[in-house]
């Protein structure tokens, strides 16, 4: 499971209150401690597989999400445990499915459960991590089964449109539509739930739903430059690998799409034009110009400009401690790439 020492907001780089951090980190740890419970299963090879990615680690960002919302509110309240562990097991259970998709080797720096059990038990333990999510659903009530399954059906379209291709639509619209769908309505379920369950008012639980939408987009987006813009595994994986794979992440987009005369531009055209760049030297070269181009700027300026909007989405919030730390996240996000 994750460290306990990267439970806290400070350990993202926030400038906190240490009582709410304290009062976040509690929080965590109780998300964490439940999530052993949850991924459990009377079947060992069940309970193995599904553990699998969970003791990996992650970044969390969903159980943050629901501990900061529901600072709004009673953040003692109980429900906000199983809120927070009904996201995380979505997600994990998703990671599961994309792997198996995109025929992973490597999830979270070990090999991907795919790789290690076969793709029908990878398959069927994502299904097990879905229904136990939904499952804590229904001890929450109506509502946040409504919820989970309206999130669940965002994740199956976004994920149907990156399969199927932008099929006549903007590449760009439909890559960010993408991203909506499979990062940001999940990560803004999880600030919703964190208001719902913590009473907050309901106008404030739909500023916050707002914020989570458009922060999903600021942390996939801000991944994806990392993939080129890391020299190490920061990203979570081997730099460049989305080009190795012909995977179009925004820069690359934004570089497919422009006109640029220059022989840099010209020639990051016609390397991206080509699909997978397998060939290590091409890849080093298509790696060093998209580093420098004109598109990688204006991915940044994309991104920074998601997490001005994560930030004016919190305007109806009351200030205090709790919207200061999310709006600084919106920076701390934004400013992985730079």
């Amino acid at each position: 499971m994750v460290s306990t020492g990267d439970l806290t907001l400070s350990s993202l780089g926030l400038d906190v209150d240490p009582e709410m951090d304290a009062s976040v980190s509690a929080m965590l740890f109780a998300v964490e401690e439940a999530l052993r419970v949850h991924v459990a299963s009377a079947d060992p090879l069940v309970t193995e597989a599904a553990r699998h990615l969970a003791d990996a680690g992650g970044k969390r960002l969903r159980p943050i999400l629901v501990a900061l919302s529901a600072q709004f509110g009673d953040p003692a309240r109980p429900e906000l445990i199983d809120a927070a562990n009904v996201v995380e097991l979505t997600h994990l259970a998703t990671l599961y499915h994309d792997d198996v998709m995109d025929e992973a080797q490597v999830r979270r720096g070990t090999p991907s459960a795919n790789a290690r059990w076969g793709n029908s038990v990878a398959i069927l333990v994502g299904d097990y991590l879905f229904a136990q999510a939904a499952e804590l659903a229904a001890k929450l009530g109506t509502e946040a089964v409504h919820l989970q399954a309206r999130t669940f059906s965002r994740l199956v379209h976004g994920q149907i449109a990156e399969t199927a291709g932008p099929r006549g639509t903007d590449p760009i619209e439909h890559y960010l539509q993408v991203i909506a769908d499979k990062t940001g309505s999940l990560i803004a379920t999880a600030a919703r739930f964190g208001g719902m369950f913590s009473g907050a008012r309901p106008e404030v639980v739909e500023a916050l739903a707002g914020y989570g939408e458009v922060i999903g987009m600021v942390f996939q987006l801000s991944d994806d430059l990392l993939d080129i813009a890391s020299e190490s595994v920061q990203s979570g994986k081997t730099p460049g690998t989305d080009l190795r794979e012909g995977v179009p992440t925004l820069p690359v987009l934004y570089a497919l799409a422009g006109d640029d005369a220059d022989a840099a531009a010209v020639r990051l055209r016609e390397l991206l034009s080509a699909g997978p760049i397998t060939d290590d030297t091409l890849h080093a070269e298509a790696l060093t110009l998209l580093r420098e181009s004109a598109a990688m700027k204006r991915a940044r300026e994309t991104v920074r400009g998601y997490a001005d909007e994560a930030r004016a989405r919190l305007a109806p919030l009351p200030d205090g401690q709790a919207k200061s730390a999310m709006e600084a996240l919106c920076d701390v996000i934004a400013d992985r790439t730079t």
